[in-house]
């Protein structure tokens, strides 16, 4: 017989084959029975053939949070392919295959790699197949099963709030809800009682229970007054596994706040004053209260308050409100009120505890203090006409100290609001007068302050503002609304309307502007033109005669006086501009020039235009013709990619080989003594890039190293050398030369005769030189 561990679950499997037994007839839900494979044989249509069977399989079950050291045995997997020889392999995959879960591909057994938390992932699906390990081909189909998470208790229940804040009305009855509270568990509710939650208190009896199971926290004891404690803290705990040891627990907090009812009568056990001393006598309560502190009462512990306002007060229950009047000792010096609170709304099982109202007694007196001086007025206006001279008085302002020592005061103007010192105020008095002349035109209003300061204690200061008004005066002469020039169609009729004109004044009389026109006297007589006064503060311009001549005069001026009626009248002369003009058939300007038509030979704009471009043309051919010019230049002396800069004089001709006397002679560049004479060719004005500087000869030299290097030192020390590299050329044969020198140059140094004849004897070569120096003896001789 076949025996089988808790965990262990083997599967059977086969491929078809004749057998002997019954096929298994129903598949139980424990770990299968051994069984047998029976395959009938024959060609009988009647033969019963056994297909091939898939896993015979069960669920696997593990424990969450194994502790153990080695990996935690799963379960084990064969097929009845197995014979034990290695030629199957078992595979396995799906959820966690080949991390979490693992199986030795040869016994098929199944382990778990790590610690599984069912609360992370409570079921895991997987594959398993049993292979050919040399074909690689399956034995068996894939089949699927499960292992299960068996859950354990490690998770304690959680409060899903932290603190929870609640309200009940004070002086309610046992069992009244106040909140519920909810924990929940993340073990599974349904293996055991890991997930079942019991509610207790710990903090918070006997005025507050909860119901185990609910988590509803209820009132536990009768009539929790607010006024004796308003504040409770109750701790509740949650614990699992029914509550029984060993379960895991939270707790959690809750404020409960008690709210007021409406269960006291108003009584007047004491008040609070602000700015006051207060003191209670016989149930009349007394205060002194400066009269600069504004009067407002503040009452504690009364609820619903109905007063009996007299006077000055105002009475509130929470925050001071503005009062309605300021106290005045000066006026009244003590008030005495009645004060009554009551509670229009009791609820009736409260009205066992007496009548829900009260009164009270108030005495104030009020203490005089040091006030600033009281202007007469909250604002004063003043009138004055601009044309009022300086030191003109306006008006007055008037202060006086209220207390009962009726200190003096002094006024002032505040010169931050009169900048200009327009005015100023007799310290004395409070006169105001002018200090400067006025203009109603620049300024209308004049807003200044006035300062009134007590004599003898000059911080009790006030201030008031002053609007003085600037009144008009007809100062200002009406003129021209703008500048006018208008013109007269040469053939324009008598009579005709040229131009509407308007004026303006400054001035702004009462009865407003009434403005006159009329020519000026000088031109009234003989005008051309007439003036008609339209009576509403404007005029027309009309043709006096019939055609004009702009040859004759092309432009009229025409004086036009404007007056106003008010007093003193004032008027002024404005010249208005009349041009005669060239115009259409409907009277549309065309022309006013008469200068076109009086020089008919003149030219005209675009002539003159033709003539000023062509001019222009010309000039700039010139001067972009003798730019030209200056750029042409000669190639230079050396054209290369490198700039050599030396003192070389460049010739740039060819020679006129030994018929050319005039040639450059080469003697020069062999005869280094030669070059001080600064012999030059003569036919030729050599171009010079920079003038040859004079250099002591070498004296006793015979080495060529040493020549070169002292040119090269008198080239660095020379203050005339360029700043750049130049390239100087020296030629030195030294001394000793058995041909000595045989150049001419160095014989006209000489003072002494020289035979040439030798000469001759050199052949046909040197015979021009033979025929040259061969003659001078002749020569001289003749």
């Amino acid at each position: 017989m076949r025996t089988y561990r808790y965990f262990l679950l083997l599967f059977w499997v086969g491929q078809p084959y004749p057998t002997l037994s019954t096929p298994l007839s129903k598949r139980t839900s424990g770990f299968p029975a051994k069984k047998r494979a029976l395959e009938l044989s024959g060609n009988s249509k009647n033969e019963l053939n056994r297909s091939k069977r898939s896993w015979m399989w069960n669920q696997f079950f593990l424990l969450e949070e194994y502790t153990g050291s080695d990996y935690q045995y799963v379960g084990k997997l064969h097929s009845d392919q197995d014979r034990g020889d290695g030629s199957l392999k078992y595979i396995l995959s799906g959820d966690g295959a080949g991390d979490l879960f693992i199986i030795n591909e040869n016994t098929g057994d199944i382990q778990a790699t790590k610690r599984l938390d069912r609360e992370e992932k409570p079921v895991y699906i997987l594959r398993a197949q049993a292979i050919n390990r040399r074909t690689g081909r399956p034995v068996e189909p894939e089949s699927e099963f499960i292992i299960k998470i068996h859950d354990i208790n490690d998770n304690e229940p959680i409060f899903t709030k932290e603190v929870y804040t609640a309200t009940v009305p004070e002086m309610s009855d046992v069992g009244t809800f106040v909140v519920q509270v909810t924990a929940t568990d993340a073990d599974d509710p349904t293996y055991g009682n890991s997930a079942k939650v019991v509610y207790s208190i710990l903090q918070g009896q006997p005025y507050f229970s909860v119901e185990s199971e609910t988590g509803i926290i209820k009132t536990a004891l009768l009539n929790m007054d607010r006024e004796n404690r308003e504040q409770y803290q109750v701790v509740i705990q949650a614990k699992d596994m029914g509550g029984q040891m060993g379960g895991l627990s939270g707790t959690t907090t809750v404020n409960i706040t008690l709210t007021d009812v409406n269960d006291n009568p108003p009584r007047f056990p004491q008040m609070m004053f602000d700015y006051i001393s207060v003191w209670v006598i016989n149930s009349t309560y007394q205060f002194k209260t400066p009269e600069s502190s504004p009067p407002v009462i503040y009452t504690k512990n009364v609820s619903c308050l109905g007063f009996l306002c007299l006077g000055c007060f105002k009475y509130v229950t929470s925050s001071p409100t503005p009062h309605p009047k300021l106290l005045d000792f000066e006026k009244k010096k003590v008030y005495t009120l009645k004060v009554e609170a009551s509670n229009p709304h009791v609820e009736p099982r409260f009205l066992y505890l007496g009548p829900f109202k009260d009164s009270a007694t108030v005495r104030i007196v009020v203490e005089d203090v040091d006030e600033p001086p009281v202007f007469s007025k909250l604002a004063y206006i003043l009138q004055i006409r601009e044309d009022a001279q300086i030191n003109t008085t306006i008006g007055s302002v008037t202060a006086q100290d209220p207390d009962a020592a009726r200190n003096p005061v002094k006024y002032s103007v505040d010169r931050h609001t009169d900048m200009d010192r327009i005015f100023n105020i007799d310290s004395g008095n409070g006169s105001i007068f002018t200090s400067k002349l006025l203009d109603r035109e620049t300024l209308l209003w004049h807003n200044i302050t006035v300062i009134a300061t007590e004599i003898n204690n000059p911080k009790q200061s006030s201030r008031v503002p002053l609007y003085i008004k600037v009144l008009d005066v007809n100062d200002n002469a009406p003129e021209f609304a703008e500048f006018y020039e208008t013109f007269v169609c040469e053939k324009a009729k008598a009579d005709q309307l040229i131009q509407t004109l308007r004026a303006v004044d400054k001035d702004d009389p009462y009865s407003g502007h009434q403005f006159s026109f009329s020519l000026a006297p000088e031109a009234a007589s003989g005008s051309n033109f007439t003036i008609q006064d339209n009576k509403d503060n404007t005029a027309g311009i009309l043709t006096r005669k019939n055609g004009y001549n702009r040859h004759e005069m092309s432009t009229y001026l025409l004086p036009v006086v404007i007056s106003d009626n008010d007093y003193p009248v004032q008027s002024s002369t404005g010249t208005v501009t009349v041009r005669v003009c060239a115009c259409d058939h409907h009277g549309n300007m065309q022309s006013c020039h008469a200068e076109a038509l009086i020089h008919p030979t003149g030219l005209s704009t675009g002539a003159l235009v033709a003539i000023l471009l062509c001019i222009v043309i010309l000039l700039v051919t010139v001067v972009l013709f003798a730019a030209l010019r200056r750029q042409r230049k000669k190639e230079p002396l050396i054209i290369s990619k490198e700039d050599i800069r030396d003192n070389i004089v460049s010739y740039n001709d060819e020679g006129g080989g030994e018929e050319d006397t005039q040639a450059f002679d080469i003697g020069t560049l062999r005869n280094p003594e030669a070059i001080e004479d600064n012999k030059l060719r003569r036919d030729i004005v050599p171009e010079a890039l920079f003038l040859p500087r004079r250099t002591p000869t070498a004296r006793d030299n015979t080495d060529v190293r040493d020549f070169i290097n002292q040119r090269l030192k008198e080239n660095d020390t020379d203050p005339t050398a360029p700043p750049y590299d130049s390239l100087a050329t020296y030629a030195y044969e030294g001394t000793g030369s058995v041909a000595d020198s045989l150049s001419s140059l160095e014989s006209v140094t000489t003072d002494g005769d020289q035979d040439y004849d030798y000469l001759s004897d050199w052949g046909p070569r040197f015979k021009k030189l033979a025929d040259m120096y061969g003659g001078v003896d002749s020569d001289k001789d003749s």
